[in-house]
């Protein structure tokens, strides 16, 4: 998710032409939707990556954080550069690097390499994607810039159903011999094609050097949180070992560094302000603990898929269609009734996800691992649509009532916490499925840490501004 809130024409920048700003606007959806795809293509990949490079759990469970901690991280940066060094710049060094970085991913021969790559993939993604929202709020025209966001949610959304369905199909079709490996290495061509189309249709911009970069602020944050999920998996592998549980001290410690910096530097990547504006703090931590639990759940439930229902890829990417295609149907129904409800339709998307967790919990208790994928799919759609219902509009709410000034800190804020929260998930949710024993025992305790999780959630939920801002147009990411 990008938020800006500017509405008039484009200032200090030349406005394009509309066949240019179409080339553009494909070129941005192009790498969004790469970004998309590649964090949720573990989804369904992961068994089989870890069956043929090794890794154990361990590698499950950091296929997908790895990606989405260096994301999250470098995010909060990541539109500072463009600034500095000039967006167009950026772009291309993210795609690139992003598309090497696939490459590395769909070559590997062990799980550190897998890892190493796919930090790789997360860093260069984090500098590919808030340059293409920054070039379209600078070049475009207002019309183009609404037409753009109104494109971006259900196009994002095919993308994220694309990822894992496209993975599972493709490990299936064994194309060449190479199982899992060309889901990676497709990017190669479609990474090139957007390398080749960036350097020839982007709009060439002015660098700032004025703009000011907090690295050790960058640092430290990376550092607290590498330190929490190191801890929180490395403790799970070892029985709570004393290097498991010091890491997770000194990830606590960082944090706290981190909040003591953004106090001091003179260009901090928060702005402390927001901080004292409790509806922001609030949908902060609603966010990040229901993003963390809902993407944690879409992870187990694709495990639970195949390790407990003996289905293969394919079928695993069938099965895990029902929850997408509910997740884009509630998306879709929270941006039609986001105005008239405001933080009412949050609430509503919580309770129907509870529901739809309970009905799944219900199916897993009563059947174990004699339950099928039919039986599961109702379920999946209606804890999906309360999960769409949500992460469509949960961010826009949370910025109603802060000052135009912060809209740009705020936006960078809340979508690396989604990535961190996607990370933060992958890792817990995961590790209490895989120590959960019998594999129904386990999704049992999964999908009860999902509903505590939410059901922690809804007292912050009176604390939210009650409506979105009423110019900010937001594509979902």
């Amino acid at each position: 998710m990008t938020i800006t809130t500017e509405t008039g024409p484009p200032t200090g920048a030349a406005r394009l032409g509309k066949l240019a700003m179409w080339a553009v606007l494909l070129l941005v959806l192009l790498a969004d939707a790469l970004d998309m795809i590649d964090a949720t293509v573990t989804n369904i990949a992961a068994p089989t990556i870890v069956g043929d490079v090794g890794g154990g759990d361990g590698l499950i469970k950091w296929l997908g954080a790895s990606y989405a901690l260096a994301m999250g991280v470098l995010l909060v940066i990541g539109g500072r550069l463009g600034d500095r060094y000039g967006q167009r710049r950026l772009f291309l060094i993210g795609m690139s690097g992003f598309t090497l970085a696939s490459a590395a991913c769909g070559l590997a021969g062990g799980s550190g390499v897998m890892i190493s790559a796919r930090i790789l993939q997360g860093a260069f993604g984090a500098l590919l994607i808030p340059q293409g929202m920054a070039i379209i709020t600078r070049h475009f025209t207002p019309d183009m810039r609404r037409t753009s966001f109104n494109l971006f949610g259900p196009l994002l959304g095919i993308a994220t159903i694309g990822g894992p369905v496209l993975a599972g199909f493709v490990i299936d079709a064994d194309f060449a011999g190479l199982s899992w490996r060309p889901i990676f290495l497709v990017n190669l061509l479609l990474g090139t094609v957007g390398v080749v189309l960036a350097a020839r249709i982007l709009p060439r911009d002015n660098a700032d050097p004025a703009v000011t970069v907090d690295g050790a602020g960058a640092g430290i944050l990376a550092l607290a949180m590498f330190g929490t999920m190191f801890g929180l998996i490395e403790g799970s592998e070892s029985d709570w070992s004393i290097l498991s549980l010091a890491a997770l001290a000194l990830g606590v410690v960082f944090l706290l560094l981190f909040a003591r910096r953004q106090r001091t530097a003179a260009a901090p990547l928060i702005e402390p302000s927001l901080f004292r504006n409790k509806g922001f703090t609030s949908g902060l931590l609603v966010g990040l603990m229901f993003f963390a639990v809902t993407n944690g759940l879409a992870f187990v439930l694709s495990l639970f898929i195949q390790q407990a229902l003996g289905a293969g890829p394919g079928s695993a990417a069938v099965g895990m269609l029902p929850l997408t295609l509910g997740i884009i149907a509630g998306a879709g129904a929270g941006m039609a009734l986001a105005k008239r409800l405001g933080r009412l339709l949050i609430l509503a998307g919580m309770l129907v996800t509870l529901a739809g967790a309970g009905w799944l919990l219900a199916l897993v208790v009563t059947s174990g691992t004699d339950v099928t994928l039919l039986a599961l799919a109702p379920a999946g759609v209606l804890a999906g649509i309360g999960m769409g219902a949500c992460f469509g509009t949960l961010f826009d709410i949370t910025i109603g009532d802060i000052d135009p000034a912060e809209a740009g800190s705020a936006s960078g804020t809340l979508t690396a916490v989604q990535q961190l929260a996607t990370a933060l998930g992958s890792a817990t949710v995961t590790t209490v499925y895989l120590h959960g024993g019998a594999p129904g025992h386990a999704m049992t305790l999964a999908l009860v840490t999902v509903m505590a999780v939410t059901v922690v959630c809804l007292p912050f939920l009176g604390l939210l501004p009650r409506t979105a801002p009423a110019d900010s147009p937001t594509p979902g990411h």
